[in-house]
């Protein structure tokens, strides 16, 4: 008897085991700029394959398919949640379809990782949110920033009670006066300042202060006439523990593309760009040590497994980022009101 017993726990630590070393079977969805981004990275983590792409023109997918050695090819969701072999998910589609999707993802017993934002709207969010809770999956949105290891060096120091951020003051400058994507090509939907690119900042400042936003305030310019969307927005936020936060963003700026952070706090300043991290007098700081890796998506993919292997829930899990899109659909209000 006890040796029968011995056998049913030895053999239940192998299946285990066997069940932790197997290899996460995933869908990329979107093999746009961003899709292969996270195809690169993915590259660089062991115990993990990509099985599936789905894309809106199929020839296109077939090509990123082939340079990837990606086996199924489909323009349909559906088609690659019915393949039992898939674990989870990776969504990099246009935003209006982040949430929906990740729904069916979920409803299909998929993990499910959707790049930023959640979802354009707080109903949507919170419909995510609840049935990942409901299901017991990992569920994650790609809040980029929390892995970027230049804000991962800040939030070391914030967390070890060496910094403390009094300012964030961020400027996200884009030229998109024609709806282009970031490889130059025409874009199939309209990108978003305040539920994509304010989510970025929206979403770190709290993270970063380790507190919650109590107050936020925003402004914007004139609609463009075709894009139907505000093209510059200005953003005030508030910090429980009396941090603040200056946001601006453009996508009328016809200069240097991409974010840019100053951390000022209450004994240094850091300037972060991307993944690169300098004082405020412009000498860079050494980041390679931060993490296993200088590429955000590549952490953001890490952490995803990660997760999903350990039965746990991620750092920017959806739960984690909601309270980032109560304030975005505060302000929207605030902004329809105007």
């Amino acid at each position: 008897r006890l040796a029968m017993l011995f056998w049913n726990v030895n053999n239940f630590l192998i299946s285990e085991n066997h069940h932790m070393s197997k290899t996460i079977k995933v869908a990329l969805a979107g093999a746009g700029a961003f899709g292969i981004k996270h195809l690169d990275g993915i590259k660089n983590i062991d115990g993990v394959e990509v099985v599936s792409l789905i894309s809106r023109e199929l020839e296109k997918t077939k090509e990123v398919a082939a340079k990837y050695g990606i086996g199924h090819v489909t323009t349909n969701l559906e088609d690659s949640l019915a393949l039992p072999e898939v674990d989870a998910v990776i969504l990099c589609t246009p935003t209006q379809m982040h949430a929906a999707q990740s729904i069916a993802c979920l409803k299909a017993g998929k993990h499910v990782q959707v790049e930023i934002p959640l979802a354009d709207s707080w109903r949507d969010a919170e419909s995510v949110v609840s049935l990942a809770k409901q299901k017991g999956l990992v569920a994650m949105c790609g809040h980029t920033r929390r892995f970027n290891p230049s804000h991962q060096y800040v939030h070391n120091k914030v967390k070890a009670g060496e910094f403390n951020i009094q300012q964030m003051d961020v400027q996200t400058y884009f030229f998109r006066r024609t709806n282009m994507n970031a490889l130059g090509q025409a874009r199939s939907w309209t990108d978003h300042l305040l539920w994509h690119h304010a989510a970025h900042t929206v979403d770190l400042f709290a993270y970063q202060a380790g507190s919650p936003i109590v107050k936020a305030n925003a402004v914007q310019g004139p609609i463009h006439p075709t894009l139907g969307i505000a093209m510059d927005m200005s953003i005030q936020l508030k910090a429980a523990n009396g941090a603040i936060c200056t946001l601006s963003l453009s996508f009328n700026n016809d200069g240097p593309l991409g974010t840019y952070f100053r951390y000022i706090g209450d004994n240094a300043t850091y300037l972060a760009r991307y993944d690169d991290l300098f004082t405020g007098k412009e000498e860079q700081i050494d980041v390679s040590k931060v993490a296993v890796s200088m590429n955000g998506i590549e952490l953001q993919d890490r952490e995803f497994f990660s997760a999903i292997k350990e039965g746990r829930e991620p750092n920017s899990s959806v739960a984690q980022v909601l309270p980032c899109y109560k304030v975005l659909h505060e302000l929207e209000l605030q902004l329809n009101a105007a």
